[in-house]
């Protein structure tokens, strides 16, 4: 005769093992969210594998890339701004590096795809919601026009046209500028798409911070005076942003903490508050302004490469990717 006996914890008395119970000391109702959530085992994948697969991107090609386009993008916008204000010394430095740099950024991006023609082939069709198309056009039509303004500049020939190419390199370089805030944020990769709010922010920010480095490292003292405050506050701006994406992000913000990610987001910090510093009390100082323009530029370099090595530090874990999707589950339950 079995001994099992029905009580107000359950059924007592039974062998463990296929003939035990399943919900037993289970509040009616399950005891609402929160004390679900509190009760549920920690996430584990299959062996232990990534859930997303980790970005085949090689860090030099793809980080150099975002941290190049930033500063071309800037550099022409600033190039115009110097021209229309006629400082011709501060011109030539940021249309040269605008030139410079986007021809270095589009080396990057096709030594990673492996052969020329990939980049060719992205410009046969312009598909408005792929960010890499938008990103290729923008590109193609940037890249020729800053390294027309630049010849111009350094040859004297053909001003009028160096003018327009000017103008024209300079309407595309705020886009330039932001679109790999984009590119990136629109993957499942956690530390890039959880920060997408706040991402092109950074960017922004980071890439005006380069190219008034870029200024205050070339350009003399005599034309340099109205970088010195800009470059103060981009700085300034770009830690303050990139601080408040790591916090509302939140479980994937760990990332830029850890590995390679924590030593070159501290490294960014350290070298932007000290570029900064340095250019807002540089006064007459060629010296002080020429190495807070190089600092800047180091931390805006830093920067795109600590953001780079926390998305593949996240996209390894698989509790970045299922933890920010619990909470979101958690949040509709908890809504009336």
């Amino acid at each position: 005769m079995s001994s099992d006996r029905v009580t107000t914890d359950g059924l007592t008395g039974t062998a463990p093992g296929r003939e035990a119970t399943t919900g037993v000391n289970v509040p009616p109702g399950g005891g609402g969210p929160r004390r679900r959530r509190q009760e549920e085992p920690q996430f584990r994948s299959y062996y232990g594998q990534p859930i997303i697969n980790k970005p085949v991107w090689e860090s030099t090609d793809i980080a150099g890339y975002l941290f190049l386009g930033g500063l071309a993008g800037a550099s022409a916008v600033l190039s115009a701004a110097a021209q229309l204000t006629r400082r011709p010394a501060l011109a030539r430095v940021t249309k040269l590096g605008a030139a410079v740099a986007g021809h270095l950024s589009i080396v990057a991006l096709v030594h990673d795809l492996g052969r020329r023609s990939r980049f060719v082939n992205m410009l046969r069709v312009f598909k408005v919601t792929s960010p890499m198309s938008v990103g290729s056009w923008l590109l193609a039509g940037f890249v020729p026009a800053a390294s027309a303004a630049a010849l111009s500049e350094v040859t004297g020939a053909a001003p009028v046209l160096g003018g327009l190419a000017t103008a024209g390199a300079a309407s595309l370089g705020a886009p330039v500028a932001a679109y790999t805030a984009a590119l990136i944020s629109d993957t499942a990769v956690p530390a890039w798409h959880d920060g997408h709010r706040y991402m092109p922010f950074v960017f922004v920010s980071s890439a005006l911070s380069s190219a008034t480095g870029l200024g205050l490292l070339g350009a003399p003292v005599a034309e340099n005076a109205p970088l010195r405050p800009l470059a103060a506050g981009a700085g300034l701006v770009e830690l303050a942003t990139e601080k408040l994406m790591e916090k509302r992000m939140g479980v994937a913000g760990e990332a830029y903490h850890q590995g390679k990610a924590k030593t070159f987001m501290r490294a960014a910090e350290g070298l932007t508050v000290a570029g900064a510093a340095l250019a807002a009390t540089a006064g007459r100082s060629r010296l002080r302004a020429a190495a807070g323009g190089a600092a800047l530029l180091a931390g805006s370099a830093c920067t795109r490469f600590g953001i780079f090595h926390a998305g593949l530090i996240s996209a390894e874990k698989p509790e970045y990717t299922v933890e920010p999707q619990r909470q979101r589950l958690d949040r509709r339950r908890e809504q009336p």
